[in-house]
């Protein structure tokens, strides 16, 4: 969700230097990017790591813009002694330079980081375009390629995500009827694939085991695998957006999340539920039709 901020930093010739968790930095390879520091989550190790970096780099001039409101991250480029712009809450005031109030209206994730690169970069005198772009074209991800997966491009092929790590406020973040969905597709020749990554592969054959299971792949490749089926049908998580990232078609099943917030920032997703109300199989069954119906 942060692509939007990234790619319009870029527009407006600044040298970005992205710190994030390791598996980032494949996903972000089609960037023109100056540098990538890999997070570990342990704030004082990473605070080392960053300022390790900035002295073997010698950049002269150099700020930070803290994307996550957590004090941990603010507190990471406190330590690595570099000057940052961020949201002023979570007792992070006094740890940035540039210390920004939140906005008052109920914005997307997506919108919220932008509003605070926005902010930022005016300060900076070099400000970005003024509202984030509403569709996301990933950088380094390849043209859609069915058979490169296995898939017969004559057929419907739906991927489906029947799978989520922990719970959201002690909630299960699974659509229940996935196995149902898997079959009543399937009765209406729809063939129906799932590729968990390993971790989630136990999971995803409980949940859905009528489902046709591709081998795990790479960030990249699963990008490239969401462009190339019909449809994608997932939980509001990390799959959803990483398929609103290639502008995949999608359909985002929401139970316990607010898509208003969190959901996928794409014109070609379609989210199905509201917070505390599972869409049905048959809502969900309707909205496949359609969308893997409409050129």
């Amino acid at each position: 969700m942060s692509l939007p901020t990234l790619e319009a930093l870029l527009a407006r010739n600044y040298r970005v230097i992205v710190c994030a968790r390791p598996w980032a930095k494949t996903l972000l390879s089609g960037y023109a990017l100056t540098g990538f520091v890999p997070m570990q989550g342990n704030w004082h190790q990473d605070a080392r790591t960053l300022r390790q970096y900035r002295k073997n780099h010698q950049h002269k001039t150099c700020f930070g813009l803290s994307l996550p409101d957590s004090l941990s991250s603010a507190l990471i480029f406190r330590w690595a002694g570099i000057p940052t712009a961020g949201y002023r809450d979570d007792g992070r005031r006094f740890l940035l330079r540039w210390s920004i109030k939140k906005p008052t209206t109920s914005l997307h994730a997506v919108e919220s980081w932008y509003y605070l690169a926005k902010q930022a970069t005016t300060i900076w005198q070099q400000p970005i375009a003024p509202t984030p772009m509403r569709s996301l074209h990933l950088a380094g991800v390849p043209e859609a390629d069915p058979t490169l997966f296995g898939l017969d491009p004559k057929q419907k092929n739906i991927l489906i995500a029947p799978t989520a790590v922990g719970l959201h406020k002690g909630q299960v973040k699974i659509w229940p009827h996935y196995e149902a969905l898997t079959q009543a597709l399937q009765a209406q020749n729809y063939q129906v694939y799932m590729c968990p990554p390993p971790n989630e592969v136990e999971q995803a054959l409980q949940n859905a085991p009528s489902a046709t299971r591709l081998e795990p792949l790479p960030l990249l490749a699963f990008a490239q695998l969401c462009k190339s089926v019909d449809v994608v049908i997932c939980n509001d998580s990390g799959v959803s957006h990483l398929a609103a990232a290639v502008n995949a078609p999608q359909i985002t099943l929401i139970g316990v999340t607010d898509a208003a917030r969190t959901g996928p920032w794409s014109d070609r997703a379609i989210c199905l539920g509201q917070m505390g109300k599972w869409p049905s199989l048959e809502n969900v069954l309707q909205h496949t039709h359609l969308i893997s119906t409409t050129p």
